[in-house]
């Protein structure tokens, strides 16, 4: 049996994913509008055989554009030129389920799929951010736990029209005259709490079947999502032993489910500061510190703990007791890794701050080339990832940097791909195409 092999994505944020990067002579900010320069990222990213590039997306600004480049391009329009300059590199955009409408958003990634000829995946998200709702004439965010019910029977509608054409409906026989099969495009003639919808879909069946489910939230309801439906899996923790647990918690709920573990890949992040000696990888991560402003940080702090600290001693250690976990930000992941960190490391407001603008709470490693290559095998082989998001602190020093001194350890170690064994991103990811369902069963699930 081949040996098992890691599957890493490139997590591209403008300027790199520590928040002060955009300062660093590293980067390049006035090329974060320009899409020659994602271009040129991703193919770089193929010729390194990288799984995905993926990208983020919110539907309203960040707080506090002030400090830091965290504006948002449109992640199809972005997806679709990336696609165009590459062949083989999966193609994953954020899209919230919460501020989507389905038809809309199957057409959108039946598009990216059929024109990137199968490479296209669907990052899955309800949208945490409360200011979106007022962009939408909404006069309140939804709950946590309705954003998670709309969202299991968006995604139902979104797979029903993906499924809505048989794979042999498209004839295109000339000498008949016949394009197409009418028998084998059917409505769905979905009729639920939140959506009704006719379909069939206006676009044939894309050439994975469907694009990849993927998906990045790790609360309760977070979890149950993702058994249901996942594909891959993208999350963050700070320790070998949470990220072991949340594996292993995953797979157990996957299998009860009747799905098979190894068709779900759990892939957290992970930002390394890469230097020839451990003095120089700190050295790094110090100049970016250096560059962090307070202001920034504390907002962000503020958006994922609800604990306003501006004016707070920032070398005094954390007011711990002031975090409340009764509030609406509770039930969120991100805020209980922070409680995490801060019982067990007893920071002060300025290590917690400087440990979050790493990456916002993913893992932030800094060390040698093989001291990086040590840990990602490390968590590979003893059952806490499938593989990785790298989110490099800078781009593109830190995405250089990864290419062209740890990819190379992962090789030699037969960890990664040396060349790309298929053409999709489910070739990429080991996952079976799904067969479509017929009308009659269609029908049934209505």
């Amino acid at each position: 049996m081949p040996q098992r092999q890691l599957s890493l994505n490139v997590f591209v944020f403008p300027g790199g994913h520590h928040e002060a990067a955009w300062r660093h002579p590293d980067s390049d900010p006035t090329r974060a509008l320009d899409i020659g320069f994602y271009q040129d990222l991703a193919r770089k990213a193929e010729a390194a055989k990288f799984d995905a590039v993926f990208f983020a997306d919110g539907p309203a600004l960040a707080d506090n554009i002030r400090y830091a480049a965290r504006f948002r391009l449109e992640p199809l329009t972005w997806l679709s030129a990336l696609g165009a300059v590459t062949e083989r590199i999966g193609l994953i955009g954020t899209a919230s389920t919460t501020y989507y409408e389905p038809y809309n958003l199957a057409r959108l990634f039946a598009s990216l799929d059929h024109l990137s000829h199968g490479r296209a995946g669907w990052n899955i998200v309800t949208t945490s951010a409360a200011q979106a709702a007022q962009n939408f004439g909404l006069g309140e965010h939804p709950p946590h736990g309705d954003r998670y019910e709309r969202a299991r029977e968006f995604v139902e509608v979104v797979g029903k029209l993906w499924d809505s054409w048989a794979d042999d409906a498209v004839l295109a026989d000339a000498a008949s005259g016949i394009y197409a099969d009418t028998t084998r495009i059917h409505p769905i003639d979905h009729a639920g709490r939140h959506f009704r919808v006719r379909g069939p879909l206006n676009i044939p069946r894309t050439p994975q079947g469907r694009p990849v489910y993927v998906q990045a939230g790790a609360s309760d309801d977070g979890r149950f999502f993702a058994a249901q439906y996942a594909e891959a899996i993208f999350t963050a923790h700070q320790t070998f032993a949470s990220a072991q647990v949340f594996y292993a918690d995953i797979k157990d709920r996957v299998a009860a489910l009747g799905r098979r573990p190894e068709h779900v890949k759990i892939l957290p992040g992970i930002s390394p500061f890469i230097g020839s000696t451990q003095r120089e990888a700190k050295a790094l991560e110090a100049e970016f510190n250096a560059l962090i402003q307070p202001e920034y940080s504390l907002t962000q702090l503020r958006n994922m703990t609800g604990l306003d600290l501006a004016g707070h001693d920032l070398d005094a250690p954390f007011p711990r007791h002031l975090i409340d976990t009764d509030t609406r930000f509770g039930v969120a992941s991100r805020f209980k890794l922070i409680v995490d960190i801060l019982d067990r490391e007893k920071p002060t407001l300025r290590q917690l701050i400087q440990r979050l603008a790493g990456a916002r709470g993913h893992y932030v490693f800094v060390g040698t080339p093989e001291q990086v290559a040590d840990e990602i095998e490390h968590w590979f082989v003893n059952g806490a990832a499938d593989g990785f998001n790298v989110m490099p602190p800078s781009l593109t020093g830190g995405l250089d940097a990864f290419i062209d001194h740890v990819l190379p350890i992962l090789r030699r170690r037969g960890l990664f791909r040396t060349d790309y064994v298929g053409r999709t991103l489910r070739d990429h990811y080991g996952l079976p195409r799904p067969e479509v369902p017929s009308p009659a069963e269609v029908r049934a699930s209505a």
